[in-house]
């Protein structure tokens, strides 16, 4: 613990308690009578912290405050709605990639930790109060994301050995990444394929060995990066879009007409209560998913080749029930 995080952890440990005695100050902090001296004369002759020791009570206290500057300790200070916030969004990020920030943010913690015990909170009850339910993330983990982020943020090009599902193969590929998306519940990897010399996009979990390299990132634009990725529909990218017209019955349209299937999706709500949505793609393969999900609830209008594909979807899945 540095010496910053044992101030933040003292003024935390004073505020969330009347009293601490020297023993339980010491145990608390892992440290040794001098440094706990030295610490407490640092507060209260730097910082002005009220800090007192009560002989009646044994022990230190924070008394009425001192004449002079305001105590308050250097660095970040948040009100108890904004450090409510940022822990959720810490145990979000945690619960995404676990273990990934920890390191790094561990001397905000500190203080975040010291605000909420000013209001009787316990930092260990956030994971109890928030729960981050998914649904289809991949239980093979992303053990190498730590070092593609560095890869990505230091524009260094990295070797990887790539599984496709798709093929069932391996292939070694050098790549120059540029983007990480979190797309439903799994890491993608959006990057520069030296060897296709295009740009292509990749399962993080799907990389078998990451190798990081000395050489600087090809870079591509930001535009190119969404011409190429953003303008379809999901996770499927491609310059060819389409426009896919699709009703949806009275029923789902309450909750249809609030989703976002696309940035740019265009959509209705009709004279005889159902909603008409016009979404963009260039790929067919996720949007009919998501077209059969919602079953009869949905009828695809256009394009042809659409209603044709998710019709004989139909038909395959029809097959299935039908057998005895």
């Amino acid at each position: 613990m540095s010496q910053t995080e044992r101030f933040y952890k003292i003024d935390q440990l004073l505020q969330s308690n009347k009293v601490m005695s020297r023993q339980q100050l010491l145990d608390a902090l892992q440290i040794s009578w001098a440094t706990l001296k030295r610490d407490l004369a640092f507060l209260k002759e730097r910082f002005n912290a009220p800090i007192v020791y009560d002989r009646d009570a044994g022990g230190y206290r924070f008394s009425t405050p001192n004449t002079g500057p305001a105590y308050e300790l250097p660095g970040l200070w948040f009100s108890a709605e904004e450090t409510c916030a940022l822990l959720t969004m810490h145990s979000l990020l945690a619960e995404l990639e676990p273990g990934l920030l920890t390191p790094h943010v561990q001397p905000l913690l500190s203080r975040l930790e010291a605000i909420l015990g000013r209001d009787q909170q316990s930092f260990n009850q956030v994971t109890q109060r928030i729960r981050l339910v998914r649904t289809g993330i991949r239980r093979k983990g992303s053990k190498y994301f730590s070092l593609i982020s560095r890869a990505l943020l230091e524009r260094k090009q990295i070797k990887v050995l790539h599984y496709s599902r798709e093929k069932d193969e391996r292939m070694d590929r050098l790549l120059s990444p540029q983007r990480l998306v979190f797309y439903r519940n799994n890491w993608y990897l959006e990057a520069w394929c030296h060897a296709r010399q295009a740009l292509r996009r990749f399962s993080v979990d799907a990389f078998e060995t990451v190798e990081l390299l000395g050489q600087d990132t090809e870079d591509v634009s930001h535009d190119d990066l969404i011409e190429q990725f953003d303008a379809g529909y999901g996770i499927y990218g491609g310059k060819d879009v389409q426009i896919a017209v699709l009703r949806f019955s009275e029923a789902s349209s309450r909750w249809v007409a609030d989703e976002e299937w696309h940035p740019n999706q265009a959509g209705t709500l009709d004279p005889d209560g159902t909603y008409t949505l016009r979404v963009p793609f260039s790929d067919s393969r996720e949007i009919a998913m998501d077209i059969l999900r919602l079953g009869h609830h949905v009828e695809v209008i256009e394009p042809a080749f659409l209603r044709n594909e998710v019709q004989a979807e139909i038909a395959r899945i029809s097959s299935v029930y039908a057998k005895k």
